[in-house]
Order: C-alpha cells, then sequence, then structure tokens
C-alpha cells in the first residue's frame, strides 16, 4: 500500500511537471513571436515621416450623393520649416498644453497609458489613444487611423522606438510641422501665414497661445467659427500651463491675456459649394467622430443640402445684400430653409457672400445670437391659444406702463418702468388677438405675454426647438417683442412646428455617412414628437396666412403675400433696427431670413417688411414652383357664443375694461376674478383703458356708443 502511494504521488508529479512545462513552453512561444513581431516592426527613414501620411479624404455631397460639396484634402496646404524657425513661444505653449514632461519621458507616459487602457476596456470603445507627441506624430505619420488593440500597442512600441532613433528636438519638429490646424491647414508655418500672416518665427506669445489651443478640435476652436469665446478660453489655459511649467513669467501671463490680436480674414477655400452648410456639417459630425478621424476616415457624407434651393439662395442673398447695404445700412443677411416634415436643412447660406471679407462674410450669420423681434409673437400667442384664449379675445393697443411700482401715467420706458410703443406710434385701441398678430402690433403682445406667462412662453419656444433662452432670471415681458438672443437656425426649425401640424423633427444637415469601403456606419433617422396640439396649431397658421388680417398693417399687396399659395409668415424688427427678421412657410417648406450687420450695428429706422420681406418674397416666388402645393388643415371652428365677450370679440358689455377685469389670466374660461385688483397689472391696465374710453367719447365703465346707442364692435383696424 505504501509503495503504491508512492508511485501515484510520483505519476501525479510528472503529470503537473510535463503540464509546467508545457505551459512554459507556449509562454516561451508566444514571447518570442511577440519579440520577432515587435522587432520586425519598422521605423520609416526620417524623410519618409517628415511628410504626413494623409488617409483616405472624406467627401461631402448633397442630398442626391453626386454633387461634390467640399473635399475635405482636396485644398491641403503645407510648408515644412526647419525647428530652429519656429518660436520659442510656439514650441513652449504646445509643450504646455499637449505634453508638459515630453523632454523627460521615453516615448509614453505610463500613468497615462494605464488610464487609457482602463478606459478602452471598460467602454470598449478603443478610443482612449497615447497622450505624448511622440505617440501622436507616430499615430499621424505612421500608422492608420483605425482604433483597433492592435494599432495601440503597435503605436506603443512604435513611439518607443521612435525616440532611440530620432532626438526630442527632431520628434517635436516632426509634431509641429505636421499637425492639422483647420480646413486643409497642417503644420506651424501654414497656420501661422493664413492666422497671422507671418512666418513662425515671429510668432508672439499671445499669437502661439492661440496655435497651440487649435490642434484639439480645430473646427470647433477656428477663429472664424462660432466658438469665439471657448478659443478665447483655451487660450489662456494654454497660457496658464505654460506660467504652471515655468515657460513665462507672471508679467508675461498678464500681458498675454489682456493682449488682442486679429487674425486675418479667412482665405479661399479652395473648390467648395454652400461653405456655410460645408462647415456646419462638419461641426456637427466633428462633435460625434472626432475631427482627426472625421478628416482623415475616407467618409462619404450624404448630406440634406438640396443644391438647386442653395444656388437659388445665394444668388438671392449676394443680390439683396448689396441692394440692403445701399438702401438700409444692412450689410449681411442670411437664410435658412427646412422641410418641416423631416428636419432636413435643404438650404443655408450665412451671408451675401461667403468670401467677402469686407463684412467678415466667412462668419455663419444663421448661427449667431441675435434678437428676433416680433417673430417671438407667435410662441406667446400659441401658449395663450393652450390656455384657452382665442383669436377673438379682445386686447388694447393703448399706452400702457407695465411695472406696477410706476406711475399708471408715466408711459415711458427707462431702467425702472417699461411702457413700449407700436412701430408706427400709433393706438389702435380694442383688438382681437387676430389682428394684433397679423398686424404685428407690440402693446396688445406684452399683455398677451403676460397672460400666457413668461417662463411658460419660452418653454413653449424651447420645446419647438429654440435653444438659447436657457437662463430665464434674464427674460421679462420685453421677451415677446424680441427680448432673448436667439439664432435664426433654431427660428426657422421652430416655426416647422406650425408648418408640420404642430409635430417637430430636430433639424439635421445630414442623411448618412459611408465608410472608405462603402459601408453605412450612420443613417440619421428623425425623431418626431408631437409638442403643440393641433388645434392651436391651426388657428396660428389661419391667423399668420389671413391676408386680409394683416392688410391694415402691411397693404394687401404686401411683400409677405405669396398670389396662389397658401403661406404663412411672420416678421420682426429688433430694438433699435439691429435685426429684420422674417420666416415664412407652407406645410412642406419652411424659410426663414435675416438682414443686419456683423457688428450688431443698427441700420436705417425701416421695418422688415421693407428691408428683409423683399428678399425672402423673391426666394420663394423663385422657388416655390418646384415645391408641390400643399395646403394647411383649417381649424375647427368654435361656437364662442357661451364665452365671456372679452374671449368671442365684444369689448364693451358691460362696460369698456381691461381683460383683467373678466378673466383669471391661468383660467380664462373659469370664473371671473372676484377682485381684479388682486392682480399687480390691473391697476394700470385699467387706467389706460378708461383713459382711451374717455378721450373716445365713452364714460367710464360705459357699455353704449356716444352716437347710436348700441353695443360697439370692433373699430376698424
Amino acid at each position: 500500500m505504501k509503495y503504491a502511494k508512492m508511485a501515484i504521488l510520483m505519476i501525479w508529479k510528472l503529470r503537473h511537471s510535463n503540464r509546467f512545462l508545457a505551459i512554459a513552453t507556449i509562454l516561451l512561444f508566444v514571447c518570442g513571436l511577440f519579440i520577432l513581431w515587435t522587432a520586425s516592426l519598422r521605423i520609416p527613414a526620417l524623410e519618409d515621416i517628415s511628410e504626413r501620411k494623409i488617409d483616405q479624404s472624406t467627401k461631402i455631397y448633397d442630398r442626391t450623393g453626386e454633387i461634390l460639396l467640399y473635399d475635405m484634402a482636396r485644398d491641403t496646404r503645407r510648408a515644412l520649416i526647419p525647428f530652429e524657425d519656429i518660436a520659442y513661444s510656439t514650441k513652449a505653449a504646445t509643450l504646455a498644453i499637449e505634453d508638459r514632461n515630453f523632454y523627460s519621458h521615453g516615448g509614453f507616459e505610463f500613468k497615462s497609458f494605464l488610464r487609457a487602457v482602463f478606459v478602452n476596456l471598460t467602454s470598449l470603445s478603443f478610443s482612449q489613444g497615447g497622450s505624448t507627441i511622440t505617440q501622436q506624430v507616430v499615430k499621424n505619420s505612421i500608422l492608420t487611423k483605425d482604433k483597433t488593440p492592435t494599432r495601440k500597442l503597435k503605436e506603443l512600441i512604435l513611439a518607443i522606438k521612435l525616440e532611440k532613433v530620432l532626438s526630442k528636438d527632431e520628434i517635436l519638429s516632426l509634431y509641429l510641422n505636421e499637425i492639422p490646424y483647420g480646413g486643409t491647414i497642417y503644420g506651424i508655418e501654414e497656420a501661422s501665414r493664413s492666422f497671422f500672416a507671418k512666418p513662425a518665427k515671429e510668432l508672439t506669445l499671445t499669437e502661439s497661445a492661440y496655435l497651440a489651443s487649435l490642434p484639439k478640435a480645430p473646427t470647433y476652436y477656428s477663429p472664424y467659427g462660432s466658438h469665439r469665446e471657448d478659443l478665447e478660453a483655451r487660450k489662456n489655459l494654454v497660457l496658464q500651463r505654460m506660467l504652471e511649467s515655468g515657460f513665462i513669467t507672471k508679467e508675461d501671463f498678464d500681458t498675454a491675456v489682456a493682449e488682442k490680436v486679429e487674425f486675418q480674414p479667412k482665405q479661399n477655400t479652395g473648390s467648395i459649394r454652400a461653405p456655410h452648410f460645408v462647415f456646419f456639417v462638419i461641426d456637427q459630425l466633428a462633435k460625434k467622430y472626432g475631427e482627426d478621424t472625421l478628416i482623415n476616415g475616407g467618409f462619404r457624407i450624404i448630406t440634406t443640402l438640396d443644391y438647386n434651393l442653395q444656388k437659388e439662395a445665394e444668388a438671392n442673398a449676394l443680390s439683396y445684400g448689396k441692394t440692403n447695404a445701399e438702401k438700409f445700412n444692412g450689410t449681411n443677411n442670411a437664410l435658412v430653409a427646412i422641410d418641416p416634415k423631416t428636419g432636413e436643412i435643404l438650404a443655408m447660406v450665412g451671408s451675401r457672400n461667403y468670401f467677402d471679407k469686407d463684412i467678415d462674410g466667412n462668419f455663419n450669420a444663421s448661427m449667431g445670437f441675435r434678437q428676433p423681434g416680433s417673430t417671438f409673437k407667435p410662441f406667446v400667442y400659441a401658449t395663450m391659444f393652450n390656455k384657452g384664449y382665442t383669436d377673438q379675445t379682445v386686447l388694447y393697443d393703448v399706452p400702457i406702463q407695465f411695472v406696477p411700482n410706476c406711475a399708471p401715467n408715466n408711459f415711458v420706458t427707462d431702467d425702472t418702468c417699461y411702457a413700449p410703443v407700436d412701430y408706427d406710434g400709433r393706438s389702435r385701441g380694442p383688438m382681437t388677438i387676430r389682428n394684433a398678430l397679423a398686424q404685428s402690433v407690440n402693446v396688445p403682445a406684452v399683455q398677451g405675454v403676460y397672460l400666457a406667462g413668461v417662463r411658460e412662453s419660452i418653454s413653449t419656444a424651447k420645446s419647438m426647438g429654440i435653444t438659447t433662452l436657457n437662463d430665464l432670471s434674464r427674460y421679462g415681458l420685453s421677451i415677446v417683442l424680441g427680448g432673448g438672443e436667439v439664432t435664426l437656425l433654431d427660428m426657422t426649425s421652430a416655426y416647422s412646428v406650425f408648418a408640420n401640424d404642430g409635430v417637430r423633427n430636430p433639424y439635421t444637415p445630414y442623411l448618412w455617412v459611408e465608410d472608405a469601403d462603402g459601408n453605412i456606419i450612420d443613417r440619421y433617422t428623425n425623431s418626431p414628437s408631437r409638442v403643440l396640439s393641433t388645434d392651436t396649431v391651426r388657428l396660428m397658421n389661419d391667423i399668420l396666412s389671413d391676408n386680409v388680417a394683416r392688410t391694415p398693417g402691411f397693404g394687401a399687396n404686401s411683400a409677405l403675400y405669396i398670389p396662389g399659395r397658401p403661406v404663412a409668415v411672420k416678421t420682426g424688427t429688433s430694438n433699435d433696427y439691429r435685426d429684420a427678421w422674417i420666416i415664412g412657410y407652407t406645410p412642406n417648406l419652411v424659410v426663414g431670413a435675416w438682414v443686419g450687420n456683423n457688428d450688431n450695428s443698427p441700420m436705417a429706422k425701416r421695418v422688415s417688411g421693407l428691408v428683409v420681406a423683399p428678399m425672402w418674397h423673391a426666394y420663394m416666388e423663385k422657388i416655390l414652383p418646384e415645391i408641390p402645393v400643399e395646403y394647411f388643415t383649417s381649424p375647427e371652428r368654435e361656437d364662442l357664443s357661451s364665452l365671456k365677450p372679452v374671449l368671442r370679440g365684444d369689448w364693451s358689455t358691460g362696460g369698456i375694461h381691461s381683460i383683467l377685469y373678466w378673466v383669471d389670466k391661468d383660467n380664462p374660461r373659469g370664473p371671473a376674478p372676484s377682485n381684479p385688483s388682486n392682480d399687480p397689472q390691473f391697476k394700470n391696465w385699467e387706467y389706460s383703458i378708461n383713459l382711451w374710453g374717455l378721450t373716445a367719447g365713452f364714460t367710464t365703465g360705459s357699455s353704449a356708443s356716444p352716437d347710436t346707442g348700441s353695443s360697439n364692435p370692433l373699430p376698424p383696424q
């Protein structure tokens, strides 16, 4: 028995010994293969990697996929310069923000590497790569842009090997000579000449900080884009890092932060169609894929652009841009067209001429933050309709002081008091909401936003697509006259809810994206959502397309009227005539236009009906024949006979009073207020309406005409 146990033990040891030997043999074999594989990874000669390897370029097309709008690498510009011809401040700024330990590590930093491995393994995205300058040189100049673990391992090994082949100065020189600085600009020399019209050796500290800010996201931080504040913040971050790293003194830092730098006008971007739209697409997709992947991924992007509509929009903007500059001192304009059924952007023009340096034509004014004037009113009146007010509800166009603490007879607007006036200085007396909106009369609209609620009105606007009105503490009753900043793109998109019977489709500039092998990797799918009831929308469309209702304000044959087509339209003029707006729509097309100056200076004192409406009208007349005719669904006519007189257009039955005398503003169809004076606005409104009644020949509380003794219809508008 004893010997049997010894035999079994020997067999067990032998078996496990063989297993160990087998495992050890396999491990040695794998290690050998890895060593051989590592040794086989070749660092190209310096002259080979000094030329940045451009992968297949991304191309952007119109909606047909046949018209090439832009090849992102076609006009690549690069100028290679020696390391000593790069300013010290540029080298220091780059190191401070990109790789402050560059001169002390051996090609990679272990902590950063472990962090990247952890993120990759937990997210399974393999999106985190090496952050050292050496690794970026390897990634950009030697390897392809795929995100596989194998490529990451190659990057690490080649970075270590590159450090043994080249000096630190040579590696940094490669980096600065090949990184992208935006669009088709590669390398520090080309960036310096493009942005500041000087060679790289003459760059100042502040200029160097700006350029060091760009490579992280060249499109997003572009000085010609819409994120200048973010660029300014990143420039200051670069300077802060330089100070912390000992590259500059506190005095240098303070001087550079305060210095104002002028960028050169953007150069003609070679062969490009619809440039404002193209760069908007790039900006949107760069946020999704990353700039490096987007530029060099070989993507084929099919956009939503209808190039025929785009060409007409550009011709229209150029023609009327010159006219408006001469007649109204409005040097710039913008136009956006959207399909409300899908949210697809069909045309986008951000200036009268993208390449006009005198007007900063490359700035996309359709994305600029501007005050919308009366084009905001439909959001307010839609909120009122949601609450139960009707289009026949009576409001008063008379001077009113809207700050309760100000005297009711103080009809001025200053830092503490608010008494808005109409564009023509008239006082029309009692008006229905239909006529007040159609004729764009201001004082009834301010009453309307009080009744609707400022927060509720902004909530309606946001649900429809307005994205900029986020600090509610900034806004008061003036919001209805355009007291908040919005973009033309957002406004046009928001109006698409009216056009689409209350259903919102968020805007999109692209249909799908193909990879270099022709596989569709991203297809836009719209996500419609109902944000307004059909009753509210159909009533709004009926008002905004009612040429009879707007005739007293604009004339029967104004530029707002398109003969033979059902078109709803609203204009707006901002404070001090800085912005002129118009947004018009059919059930299958929304077109918004803006005229103004990029520096926000005032134009001539003319309303939008004269400034921007002719431009919009000419465009609509040109393109509508190519758009199928569709009609708005008519609203169901509500029987108003059971409602309070003030809600059905009767302004005098029971006496001449403001609407606050008759209704609880939050429950207009409910019981009348038992004590109207509890409302803080009541005293001032009632004073103004009584004053109007006395001036018109009525006695206070009168319900009879001074001439006929009968109840009073609304006076002619």
